[in-house]
């Protein structure tokens, strides 16, 4: 089950959720499956009761945020994650973690090093309808930069603590993200592991030809188990 820090990450519902969240659950082993699977149940049936969540927000957006700004030279992530700290006492133990490995990833990864970035100014981000499945996945929160005068950087940020993110899933990621956005080129779209500083790339991870389908298997198979989980507790 998620952390206190990280349960408002995405009001889940596995016919519309962020890419980000999808990742998570299909790639976790089977008694977090359940548990969050277990939780999506509650929050449905609390809506169909009409109780109504008070929010508070993506508890990642302002760290995200942050790390956009730190990218352009706008404000400095450390110090904004001390501030952010400061604001709000949940983000004691996961910001501080996810500063440190979003910039072990832009201090020792990056190769923009010599050439100006800026962001792109227009938001990218999609809603991917799954045909097959009735189902939407939402890909949101991208920092889409331009580096130099004729590339691009398309990241898309992988915000859990666990699992960490796999090298099929990461192919997965990329290959929903190449369909989602196919008019950005694929050799510059990333998947970003924040916590562990790992970005995946199709130069180094290239796409094998079996990622929708092993997509597709993936979330019907846990379209089921709620089924199935839904099914026990009424009975």
């Amino acid at each position: 089950m998620c952390s206190s820090e990280g349960c408002r990450e995405d009001k889940m519902s596995l016919e519309k959720i962020h890419l980000s969240t999808l990742l998570k659950i299909l790639y976790s082993p089977d008694n977090k499956q359940r548990a969050e699977l277990l939780k999506d149940l509650n929050q449905q049936a609390k809506k169909e009761a009409g109780v109504v969540s008070s929010g508070g927000g993506d508890f990642h957006i302002p760290f995200w945020s942050d790390a956009k700004d730190h990218v352009v030279g706008i404000a400095d992530l450390r110090e904004q994650t001390k501030f952010r700290v400061g604001q709000n006492y949940r983000r004691k133990r996961l910001y501080p973690l996810l500063t440190t490995g979003f910039l072990k990833w832009y201090d020792e990864k990056r190769r923009w090093r010599n050439e100006e970035v800026k962001l792109i100014p227009k938001s990218v981000k999609k809603q991917f309808p799954v045909a097959e499945l009735g189902c939407i996945v939402k890909v949101e929160h991208i920092l889409a930069l331009t580096v130099g005068s004729d590339s691009c950087r398309i990241i898309y940020p992988y915000f859990a603590e666990n699992p960490v993110l796999s090298e099929e899933a990461a192919r997965v990621g990329l290959w929903l993200l190449s369909q989602a956005i196919p008019n950005y080129k694929k050799e510059d779209l990333r998947v970003l592991d924040i916590l562990r500083g790992n970005s995946f790339g199709l130069t180094d991870y290239p796409l094998q030809g079996n990622e929708k389908d092993i997509f597709i298997k993936k979330y019907k198979r846990l379209l089921e188990k709620r089924e199935e989980l839904k099914k026990e507790k009424n009975k």
